[in-house]
């Protein structure tokens, strides 16, 4: 078992979402036996998170989760503590996502990849 840090990332929508696009990244811990259990865990954080609320002017806000875009072996520290949030607005939110969802492919590749050399 070793630690990682994952980076999960959020779109969040308030109301409609007319307006501009934001995204949440956060740094996690995550502790697991090998890079694959590693990303798992961090998505299963990240679905696990998705949120709801009504915001100070009683507009319905919406954090949903995209995918874990980067994973990184540590040395021991705490599980599932946030080291880093980032709230960004993008122009192009389907851009954007589409960059997450292209890294946590890659990403989820080379897991699987490790994987199997392991075996």
């Amino acid at each position: 078992m070793k630690w990682y840090l994952a980076k999960i990332v959020y779109r969040i929508i308030c109301g409609e979402g007319n307006h501009t696009p934001q995204f949440d990244e956060q740094l996690r811990l995550v502790y697991a036996e090998d890079d694959m259990h590693a990303f798992q865990k961090a998505r299963i954080i990240g679905d696990g998170e998705e949120d709801n609320f009504l915001n100070n002017g009683k507009k319905p806000v919406h954090w949903k989760f995209i995918d874990v875009s980067e994973l990184h072996p540590l040395n021991d520290l705490i599980d599932g503590v946030e080291l880093y949030s980032r709230i960004c607005e993008e122009d192009d939110a389907d851009s954007y996502i589409k960059i997450i969802n292209k890294r946590a492919k890659h990403l989820h590749e080379s897991c699987l990849q490790k994987t199997f050399e392991m075996s």
